[in-house]
């Protein structure tokens, strides 16, 4: 599309793309949501680290009524904050007990226990917000999208870059045609920042503001050890998604948006070597998806670890620590850093496009309680098939080997045997 498309077409061709914030119309939670004029009851799931910003948002959005966390020392932080919240260790009590009292949740534990809290929540007609990436494993990330559908309650994954005018205004510059057909994206972290690769540490006493048992949710049982909390759970496959889930939902973002990077073919992963406990230290990625209307097939590669693209593809920038480059066959757009902030066009002109700005990320989603547009980053139409596109890669390195993928259905056709990795198994008293 030219670069001074209008405003309605830019909107339909991205709408066609799959990205449902930009069509127009009401958010599917409309039928019971908010009065204008009311405010919104959170209950905020995590309150530490990430949660605390997060839970921050909520309060300057509504009103926080409940807080859990499976830390006492995070619960008491957030309770000087939230001096009237009820106190919680355990998500499903919180629910269970709170549940008429409350509008809305937020979710910012570790990954393994996104879905968990998130599906009990909003099968009991609760609005999401959910840390990224969205989920665990693949099979949860198609239930979230699903399960809000069904429900019809607004949702959004704190992906907040998805907010940012740079990564729209790139993402619009693409759709524009401006660097021509792309072909060939690429995206790269400096992550792991944490321990990866190595043997489950020794077992050890469980810290008495630790609440363990709740810690595992769903997860299988396991003793206690110094490196799981409060951080570097991240680089367990029990509890976390690696370099790739922690920072690709960020950094592979914008190219997402401007390509609509779903369903791919096929994804196969070079990697440091791992025993199946551990992410490894490093990952090479590479994903293949099929033409479709809007553009023609295009490869992605991931990188992680301190991997990065070959220096000549950015002819003659400086490769950034993180970042994402579009090569099309009239000019290349490279975004560096982790959130498509900012952007270079190498080889062709800036076009003008128009794109909708966001009123803010947290915003998006209290509008959307209240009656308003959908988030951008809503589970069904974006931030559910964003994960799974970013989880499909960690099949691919649990596998070592080209992982041909049925989209649809959720299955590698070629490798019947990563079923058990692709949907989980919770644990007693949790419920998939």
């Amino acid at each position: 599309m030219s670069g001074n498309s209008s405003r309605r077409d830019f909107m339909r061709n991205t709408t066609l793309a799959g990205v449902g914030f930009w069509a127009a119309g009401k958010a599917s939670a409309a039928d019971d949501s908010k009065a204008a004029n009311e405010k919104i009851r959170f209950a905020c799931i995590g309150v530490g680290g990430k949660g605390t910003s997060d839970s921050a948002d909520a309060g300057r959005n509504g009103d926080v009524v409940a807080i859990c966390d499976i830390d006492d020392k995070n619960l008491d932080r957030a309770a000087t904050a939230f001096p009237n919240a009820k106190k919680y260790n355990d998500f499903r009590k919180l629910l269970e007990e709170m549940g008429p009292n409350i509008d809305a949740v937020t979710v910012s534990t570790p990954d393994h226990t996104h879905a968990a809290a998130s599906l009990m929540a909003m099968r009991m007609g609760k609005h999401c917000f959910t840390q990224k990436p969205l989920t665990h494993t693949l099979y949860e990330a198609r239930r979230m999208s699903e399960v809000a559908k069904e429900n019809k309650v607004a949702t959004q994954m704190g992906n907040q870059g998805t907010a940012n005018s740079g990564l729209r205004e790139a993402a619009a510059i693409v759709q524009s045609g401006a660097i021509g057909n792309v072909k060939e994206v690429h995206v790269w972290t400096n992550r792991p920042i944490w321990p990866q690769g190595g043997p489950r540490p020794p077992e050890a006493e469980c810290p008495k503001y630790v609440h363990w048992d709740e810690w595992l949710g769903p997860a299988a049982w396991r003793p206690f050890a110094i490196g799981y909390h409060p951080f570097a759970w991240r680089g367990w496959w029990d509890y976390g998604t690696g370099a790739l889930g922690d920072m690709a939902c960020h950094t592979l973002n914008m190219p997402y948006m401007a390509l609509s990077l779903q369903h791919p073919t096929s994804v196969e992963a070079q990697q440091s070597g791992h025993n199946k406990e551990s992410y490894p230290k490093w990952s090479i990625i590479k994903y293949e998806f099929p033409a479709i209307a809007s553009r023609p097939a295009v490869t992605m590669t991931w990188y992680d670890g301190g991997k990065k693209p070959d220096a000549s593809l950015f002819d003659g920038e400086k490769v950034d620590k993180a970042g994402a480059l579009l090569i099309g066959d009239k000019g290349k757009l490279y975004a560096p850093g982790d959130y498509a902030e900012s952007f270079k066009l190498l080889g062709v002109d800036k076009p003008k496009v128009e794109f909708p700005v966001s009123p803010g990320h947290f915003t998006e989603f209290a509008q959307a309680i209240k009656g308003g547009k959908p988030a951008m980053s809503n589970f069904p139409d974006y931030s559910g098939p964003l994960t799974e596109i970013v989880l499909l890669g960690n099949l691919a390195v649990w596998s070592d080997k080209k992982v041909e993928w049925d989209a649809k259905n959720l299955k590698a056709t070629n490798s019947p045997e990563l079923d058990a990795i692709i949907r989980p198994t919770y644990r007693e008293g949790y419920t998939l």
